[in-house]
């Protein structure tokens, strides 16, 4: 019913629109008595075979909400209901910013993709605290960090901390980003001189709370092995407890789409089915590299339960969906966990 009924419906409208309006039903229909209940028997799995421990972390399933959906942490306890284990909030920058101009995302849906060029927009990490703290999480929640775009990267090291530091107490795990192609500059911050001076801070800053919360570094797909070797070495030395790969591609490689659509689109993150090749052996070099000892959370193109296996399989010890999400629906998760525990016999 989801692809043949209401997708159409929901890609008639922007899609920047659709999931403004998405985001304010989740509230309205979690309100009525007994959808939660609804909702959770309909797409949930409960199945001690499917859970995982990660960073010290006990997750319900492998499959999690990457960043970019609950932008605002609004939203994170709905998600739980359609079987997500975690939900990864953010980006978040210290001060509240618009992001670029719109319209800033579109969907390709020949190729089950997106671009993207939001450029980080944020209500800052004062409101996120804000809601946080109003809406007591009921999933595992991982804070995005990045930095203001009008921060200059020789003081970008400032913006990570200080969400680093106002965030903390309210979410499980942290994750620092460095390569998201919509910021002006910010993937020169991956270098690796600027990658260990961040992360080197930012985990300084960890080993002295009173509880050491992971950190992991989210990288791009389009790195070669060289530069993947710097980035193990970098999370090596600095304690950095994982890697999520991957992030949004600039490249607009073997797309079907007409070429003069893409190019009418313009800049932006390519993310959906187009990564899934990219993301897949990234995980399985970085696995391979590190003897499968620095964990690695998987998203980009997982679409099927097919696409979740084959990250697993690569060394992912976690998933993330988004743009999946988007195009197959609320069973995905559903799907994939069944999958799971049908291909492994948990």
């Amino acid at each position: 019913m989801y692809k043949r009924v209401i997708r159409p419906l929901l890609f008639l409208v922007d899609p920047e629109t659709i999931h403004n309006i998405v985001a304010t039903g989740f509230k309205v229909f979690f309100s009525i008595p007994g959808m939660s209940w609804l909702i959770s028997k309909l797409f949930t799995i409960n199945d001690n075979r499917l859970k995982r421990e990660l960073f010290g972390l006990k997750f319900s399933s492998p499959v999690g909400m990457a960043a970019g959906f609950d932008k605002e942490a609004k939203l994170y306890n709905y998600l739980k209901h359609f079987g997500f284990s975690h939900v990864e909030i953010g980006t978040v920058t210290p001060e509240a910013q618009p992001g670029n101009p719109r319209p800033r995302l579109f969907r390709i849906p020949k190729d089950k993709a997106m671009i993207n060029r939001m450029g980080f927009n944020s209500q800052g990490v004062a409101k996120v605290v804000k809601n946080l703290k109003k809406t007591k999480p009921k999933i595992i929640i991982g804070c995005n960090i990045g930095k203001n775009t009008n921060t200059p990267n020789e003081h970008a090291l400032n913006d990570y901390c200080r969400v680093f530091e106002a965030v903390y107490q309210y979410v499980d795990y942290f994750v620092i980003n460095l390569s998201c192609p919509n910021i002006k500059d910010l993937q020169k911050l991956q270098d690796k001189e600027n990658t260990k001076q961040i992360l080197e801070e930012v985990t300084r800053r960890n080993s002295e709370k009173p509880l050491k919360k992971p950190i992991l570094l989210k990288i791009g797909p389009d790195h070669n092995e060289k530069q993947l070797d710097e980035i193990i070495e970098v999370v090596e030395q600095t304690g950095t407890d994982g890697i999520i790969a991957t992030n949004t591609t600039t490249t607009r490689d073997n797309l079907t789409t007409n070429p003069k659509q893409i190019e009418f689109i313009g800049d932006g993150g390519l993310s959906g089915k187009p990564l899934k090749q990219k993301s897949t052996e990234t995980i399985a070099y970085i696995s391979k590299k590190t003897g499968g000892k620095l964990p690695v959370i998987a998203v980009g193109g997982i679409f099927t339960a097919t696409d979740a296996l084959e990250k697993i399989e690569a060394g992912a010890k976690l998933i993330q969906t988004y743009t999946g999400f988007i195009y197959e629906g609320p069973s995905i998760v559903k799907k994939i966990n069944k999958k799971l525990l049908k291909a492994y016999n948990y």
